[in-house]
């Protein structure tokens, strides 16, 4: 029974072995040529050294929204595939209505300029 979970196991020895011996060949033979700005940390594109408290602009955050929404309908739309036969001329009906709301809600969100960025 054990040996059964040999292919596993060595496929799990293998992609460890690859991954260490990638980085220690990047570490070896790789550029090194460290300054300021390297080394300093990156702080989602802001200065370092502003003040902690700085406000985001609220865009920022309803692109991060739209993005979620726009994006979530990929998880209706693949399950949809996988039984489109099955669910017939209704199911072909029903993802147009959802495809069509969701390109109106686009068009809205265009129209209102909420993915313009200055």
């Amino acid at each position: 029974m054990l040996a059964e979970y040999l292919p596993t196991l060595l496929f799990l020895l293998v992609a460890i072995g690859i991954g260490v011996a990638l980085i220690v060949i990047g570490n070896l033979i790789g550029p090194k040529k460290p300054s300021a700005e390297k080394l300093a940390p990156y702080e989602c594109g802001f200065l370092p050294f502003e003040d902690a408290r700085l406000k985001f602009d609220v865009r920022y955050y309803l692109l991060a929204i739209l993005f979620i929404v726009f994006d979530l309908e990929i998880a209706f739309v693949f399950p949809w595939a996988l039984v489109f036969r099955e669910l017939g001329p209704f199911g072909l009906v029903e993802m147009g209505i959802f495809l069509l709301l969701l390109v109106l809600g686009f068009a809205y969100v265009w129209k209102k300029g909420a993915l313009e960025w200055e």
